[in-house]
């Protein structure tokens, strides 16, 4: 095939790690990847980062350095019938003739369902191949954690202006992309936000247009007429997905409606999927506002459902009336800590028996047991509580995790805690 009709981003498709532009905390000398390709012995790992940073080279270069077979299977596109030939192509491959590893590459992985991760697992064992998995999700939620308990995590980051800047040099060296204008070649790297799939695929689309019209050098006001909207610029600083997704959730917390809305929309304009959207949201509602105004759970689950029905674009003005309610409405995460705290004594503490007047007596045997003796049916008491009753375990009937704030509605079921308490105390509780 002819050089000018193999895409450009093939072209320019590093052959050694030396070839790699970007991800030098990982592959630079001394670095954690640079050793394990030095090593001589590959090792299952999970390749961590944003769209356009070199996952899938990297996954490449490591089967061409131990003379792998590279087997690729999309989790958007494959299922377990793709797994399974992939299988027997590492077997075939493991007792041929001409005995050869297997590098499993998964991209996507994320989108696999927790039974076709598993399916993965007996493999990686025994040594049939070696898993690499690429994924734009947090790995620790995405992931299973049987899966993730035996491969590495290594994250990748997006590409620095200078990265960029040194794959546009590149392109041109080999002639396929015209000179650009200062302004222009600021806007296209704006643009591409550290990726560099999107970057060299917009410069093939410049340099068919620019061809067409005879152009020696590219400038920013033909940029803008020719790609229109989509050279608008996406000025992101090239920071990680999960870093905006923490800002958003900052601004939530920290009652700014108008910066919760910004990180909200430059979500969604970046291409964040809007379900993961409502999620978080979710999420930000049940941990940062909780009791405080248990409304805005409500609220998110119903923005969540309106996406559901209407989609984009019409769904996301409901994620914006959600994401600016949580903003603005009273915060507590006194639940949330509640929740952790009794985790983590749980964690820690013993299985202790439960109160004999708190168990279940559904038989006579049980009964004539002392099971249930002595419980207080609540709605039979005086204001519908039975003061003094004990309700934990032997040895914790002093344990308190929540503790509400004095804000929203969390004030008024203070003020009810404070009343219940007093009432113990009165009953020599």
């Amino acid at each position: 095939m002819s050089s000018t009709h193999i895409p450009l981003a093939e072209r320019l498709r590093p052959r050694t790690l030396g070839d790699v532009i970007g991800q030098q905390h990982l592959l630079g000398e001394g670095m954690a990847l640079r050793v394990a390709f030095e090593s001589g012995q590959p090792h299952s790992c999970i390749l961590w980062g944003p769209p356009g940073v070199g996952k899938t080279t990297i996954a490449r270069l490591m089967a061409d350095a131990f003379d792998a077979q590279f087997l690729s299977i999309s989790a958007v596109l494959g299922g377990v019938k793709e797994i399974r030939e992939s299988v027997e192509q590492a077997i075939a491959a493991r007792d041929s003739l001409d005995p050869k590893r297997t590098i499993m590459f998964v991209d996507e992985v994320h989108r696999f369902n927790k039974s076709q991760q598993d399916a993965f697992l007996p493999h990686v064992e025994s040594g049939l191949f070696t898993f690499i998995g690429a994924t734009t999700e947090n790995p620790s939620f995405e992931v299973n954690s049987a899966l993730l308990s035996r491969a590495a995590v290594y994250v990748l980051q997006s590409l620095s202006v200078e990265d960029l800047t040194q794959i546009i040099a590149k392109a041109q060296a080999l002639g396929a992309v015209p000179a650009l204008e200062e302004a222009a070649l600021q806007r296209l790297i704006a643009y591409a936000d550290g990726d560099a799939r999107r970057l060299l695929n917009t410069l093939e689309t410049l340099s068919v247009a620019a061809n067409r019209e005879k152009l020696e050098e590219i400038n920013d006001a033909w940029l803008m007429r020719v790609l229109g909207e989509r050279m608008r610029r996406y000025d992101k600083g090239g920071e990680q997905f999960y870093d905006t997704i923490s800002a958003l959730h900052k601004s939530v917390r920290g009652s700014d409606p108008d910066a919760a809305l910004y990180w909200l929309v430059r979500m969604l304009d970046g291409g964040a999927e809007p379900k993961y959207m409502a999620r978080r949201l979710i999420r930000m509602a049940a941990e940062d506002i909780g009791l405080a105004d248990p409304r805005a759970l409500r609220l998110a689950l119903d923005a969540a459902e309106v996406y559901e029905r209407l989609g984009s674009p019409e769904g996301e003005l409901a994620l914006a009336e959600c994401v600016v309610y949580l903003a603005v409405a009273p915060k507590s995460n006194a639940v949330y800590k509640a929740y952790n705290e009794a985790k983590a004594l749980i964690k820690k503490d013993g299985t202790r028996p439960v109160p004999m007047h708190l168990r279940n007596a559904p038989t006579k045997m049980m009964k004539d047991m002392d099971w249930g003796k002595g419980y207080r049916y609540a709605h039979d008491e005086e204001d519908g509580f039975a003061a003094g009753e004990n309700y934990m375990p032997e040895g914790l009937e002093n344990t308190g995790f929540y503790r509400p704030v004095e804000r929203g509605l969390e004030i008024k079921i203070a003020d009810k805690l404070r009343h219940l308490r007093d009432k113990n105390q009165q009953a020599g509780k």
